[in-house]
């Protein structure tokens, strides 16, 4: 019996060494299985980094394919513009088309049109034609139009009617930037750039100028009745005999501007003190409290007497 047993026992040891097991440990085990493990991990992180850069190429190489369409579409929407209006410039006489005839609202309608569709650097050259081409002063309504972040130079838009239009943080500015009588009744010019633009007598009544930029900006008797100008930079601007009355001033700067006759009569957001403080000259101008300011100063210095005295 017990040379039967020794006789297994030797050919179990015989079997184990034959296949290399004979006296491995769960260690050994593991030593023997990590390599192959690690290998199959690496192999598979690198098929799914692959995968993912893979994918970013197609993405970014579909972005480039998306924004070159576009761009083509829209220089075909310019160019398709721009040769239906010189179309009806010539053939049908724009220039000398009689208001509110078939001509010019359709000529409005086609204008209006691709402004939406543009960027900002088409648009302005949908603007600077209209411009060149003497349509934009009175023969083309610019009421309503999409004109957003529109950058142009030299902008002669004297006697244009923009009203209503979207005017957000365009770039309308310098001396060469006229705007004199220019339609502004309404217009959205937040976040816009009108520094050194002349728009004398300009009617910009309710218009939105939050955070414009309208530092030495010539806006001489400018119609600003109801404006909402809230954190505008009117540093340095000439706003004699401007009508401010029932604007918002709230966190405006007009350091060192001229309010000569200006009528701020129930401005709002500053006081008769702080427009005293920051302006260059209030001579003849109406107060936020409705009073003219030289007889303010006359009931202000008996006051300041007054409190001295105390």
């Amino acid at each position: 019996m017990g040379r039967k047993e020794s006789n297994s026992k030797q050919g179990e040891e015989t079997k184990q060494s034959r296949w290399g097991f004979r006296g491995m440990t769960v260690r050994d085990w593991l030593q023997l299985l990590i390599v192959p493990v690690a290998l199959v991990v690496i192999s598979f992180l690198f098929t799914v980094q692959q995968d993912q850069r893979q994918q970013r190429i197609e993405n970014q190489r579909a972005e480039a394919e998306r924004e070159l369409a576009e761009q083509n579409a829209q220089d075909e929407a310019l160019q398709a513009y721009l040769d239906q209006m010189s179309t009806l410039m010539l053939e049908k006489d724009l220039r000398n088309s009689e208001e509110d005839s078939e001509v010019r609202t359709l000529a409005r309608a086609r204008t209006l049109a691709v402004l939406k569709r543009l960027d900002p650097s088409r648009k302005a050259d949908v603007a600077q034609f209209l411009i060149d081409a003497q349509l934009v002063h009175r023969v083309i309504s610019l009421e309503g139009a999409d004109l957003s972040g529109l950058d142009l130079e030299h902008p002669q838009l004297w006697n244009a009617d923009l009203s209503d239009a979207n005017l957000s943080n365009a770039v309308l500015s310098g001396r060469t930037a006229i705007l004199t009588d220019t339609n502004l009744y309404g217009a959205d010019l937040s976040g816009a750039d009108l520094s050194g633009a002349y728009l004398g007598g300009a009617n910009l009544r309710n218009a939105d100028l939050r955070e414009a930029n309208l530092s030495k900006a010539g806006l001489n008797g400018a119609y600003l009745r109801g404006a909402d100008l809230r954190e505008a930079n009117l540093s340095d601007a000439d706003l004699t005999s401007a009508n401010l009355s029932s604007a918002d001033l709230s966190r405006a700067d007009f350091s060192e501007a001229e309010l000569r006759w200006a009528d701020l009569s129930r401005a709002k957001g500053m006081s008769n003190e702080e427009l005293e403080q920051e302006t260059s000259s209030l001579e003849g101008a109406t107060m936020p409290n409705g009073q003219k300011y030289n007889d303010w100063i006359k009931d202000k210095k008996p006051q300041a007497k007054d409190e001295k005295n105390e």
